[in-house]
């Protein structure tokens, strides 16, 4: 009986910890290569897709409002040559689909519907890449990207900016490239006023 207990009691500390785990995986802040001498500029697109577009806590008013920004931006990019590169949520690693499941409504997990770019969006970036966490430096493909096209400005725009957004630009920033976030072209479920800091702390700009 004493076996039993202590194995069970394993067992509940093993996942508790694999859960812990998930969870500062999600929210960690990667490092990587600092960039050489790039000019070029690329404005990111995070996670701008049917799930927490259409379902998300967003206002319409404040969607519609960012919606023209982004769109703006976009268009102004292609104006400029610059790429326009699209980041889609997918959880996929095993802990951090259980903890979408469990925490977050199941929303964007591998396979399931809504993943895609919202209606307004589609068709718009030059280049799209799938992020597994918060920042979508994490699974390694973005930097050879920004590398192949010589980019070393980001204009980012998107959701949300507590979270992913925060993360993305706090590792890009960590690999020394210049960051512009274009906060109207933004959308945030909660106060950003924290965020806001530690995007300044790092020296990027908030316009």
């Amino acid at each position: 009986m004493t076996t039993l207990v202590y194995g069970i009691g394993a067992a509940v500390i093993a996942a508790f910890a694999w859960l812990v785990f998930g969870i500062i995986r999600i929210g960690a802040i990667s490092r990587g290569k600092r960039l050489g001498d790039r000019t070029g500029t690329a404005v990111l697109l995070i996670d701008l897709q049917t799930v927490f577009w259409d379902r998300g806590p967003y206002s319409d008013t404040a969607k519609l409002a960012a919606k023209a920004v982004i769109l703006e931006e976009v268009r102004a990019a292609k104006r400029m040559g610059h790429p326009v590169i699209a980041i889609r949520q997918e959880w996929s690693i095993p802990v951090t689909k259980m903890i979408a499941r469990m925490a977050m409504r199941g929303q964007a997990v591998e396979g399931t519907l809504g993943t895609e770019l919202a209606e307004p969006f589609a068709g718009l970036a030059d280049h799209g890449l799938v992020k597994r966490v918060q920042d979508a430096f994490e699974t390694g493909d973005l930097d050879p990207l920004l590398e192949k096209l010589g980019v070393g400005t980001l204009r980012i725009v998107g959701l949300d900016f507590n979270y992913c957004v925060l993360k993305t630009v706090l590792a890009a920033r960590n690999r020394g490239y210049a960051v512009t976030v274009v906060k109207r072209g933004t959308l945030s479920g909660a106060p950003t006023e924290p965020a806001e800091h530690r995007m300044i702390s790092a020296e990027v700009v908030l316009q």
